[in-house]
Formats: C-alpha cells, structure tokens, sequence
C-alpha cells in the first residue's frame, strides 16, 4: 500500500514528528550531492537550455544549513514546467500539487512518510523571484558576517520550532529582508568588488557541471 501524502489539519502537519527541521554543520560535501542531482535530473528532463542552479543555504560554503540540498530549475520559456512533473516523480520526487501560491511549484525527495528524511527541493518559480534567490545566495558567499548572521537565525529557529518548518520559515522573514536589502542597495565598494553576475552552482542544458 502506498504511504498517504501528509495531510494539515488547520495547526499541524501529520508528519511533524519524522519530518523536524534540524540545522547541522556546514559539510563540505553539499556541492558535490548537488552537482550528481543536477546530472540526473538534466537527463532525466532532457530539455535543451535548461537552467540548474545550486540555491539555499547548502549552496553557501561554511554556512551551517538544514541537510537538504535546494534546487532551482529555469526551464526554457517556451516549455510548459508542468512537463516536469511526471520525469521528476520518476527520479523519487514528490510534487507538491496543492501550494495555495500558484506562481511557484515545489518537489521534494525523501519526506516522512515516502522516505526516511527530506534531502533534497527543487524549486521552479518566476524570473524575479528566482533573481532573488541568487543574488540572496551569492551575497552570503560573499558576505561572512552576513552568513554567521542568518546561521544563528537558523539554530534559533530550529531550537524553537522543530516540529513546524512554516514557523521555522517565517521566523527567519525579518533577518531574510534585512540581508536580501544589503544586497539589492549595496554599498560603493561592495559593488566595486562583487560586480552584477552570480558564482557558480549552475548547469545549463546537459553538458556542464556545477
């Protein structure tokens, strides 16, 4: 028999208690379980000028993260993302079909009760929003003070809600737009020394690695 899909009730998911939000050390390791993903989902999709970037914390060396790699998938603009439901439920993924915000569609690997812990998201959104987590990304990269910052966010967070990853997600809102401001108004030498393009993590169309 199938598992049932997790179902929330109003205050809490059913899978609270297996799928907890734990924040761990940083491993060195993380880019190179992105860079075999990214592989298997560009031949999977096969579609030529596909975008594949490494986001999230895990793609921020030294940065303590929850252990789940994030992926951003830019599909070509003339492909309908929803062709890439059935390919990545193939590779294990799990297709988030209710999200209340429409503009985005999320996949996650692993989730209690299809798995014994979540390891990886691949997300597909809007060019805005997606500009946004890259210039999020590569300003922590860029910005140590800034990364130690929203690492001790994160362990807050987690001590706090380790059974409720939109609280955990919500609680770190304020420091997000504060650091997401820094990077959207910098000052004169920081644009002087990073210049306007993001740093690696990417795979476009089938024969690059990230």
């Amino acid at each position: 028999m199938s598992p049932q899909a997790p179902e929330f009730d109003g205050q809490r998911w059913s899978n609270a208690d297996d799928d907890r939000v734990e924040v761990v050390a940083a491993d060195p390791a993380w880019p190179q379980r992105f860079a075999e993903e990214a592989r298997a989902i560009a031949d999977a999709l096969a579609l030529p000028g596909l975008g594949i970037e490494h986001i999230g914390s895990t793609a921020v060396p030294g940065l303590d993260a929850k252990p789940i790699i994030d992926i951003l998938l830019l599909p070509p603009a003339e492909i309908d993302p929803h062709r890439l439901i059935e390919p990545l439920q193939q590779l294990g993924y799990q297709y988030w079909s209710e999200n209340p915000d429409t503009t985005r569609m999320f996949f996650v690997k692993g989730m209690p009760p299809f798995g014994s812990g979540r390891t990886h998201h691949i997300h597909v959104m809007d060019l805005g929003e997606a500009s946004r987590r890259l210039l999020f990304r590569d300003w922590l990269r860029n910005h140590p003070e800034d990364a130690r910052l929203y690492a001790e966010v994160k362990h807050e967070m987690a001590r706090r809600y380790p059974t409720d990853r939109d609280a955990y997600t919500a609680g770190k809102d304020e420091v997000v737009a504060q650091i997401l401001g820094r990077a959207l108004n910098p000052p004169e030498h920081h644009r002087d020394r990073e210049g306007d393009e993001p740093h690696g993590g990417e795979i476009h169309g089938q024969d690059r690695g990230g």
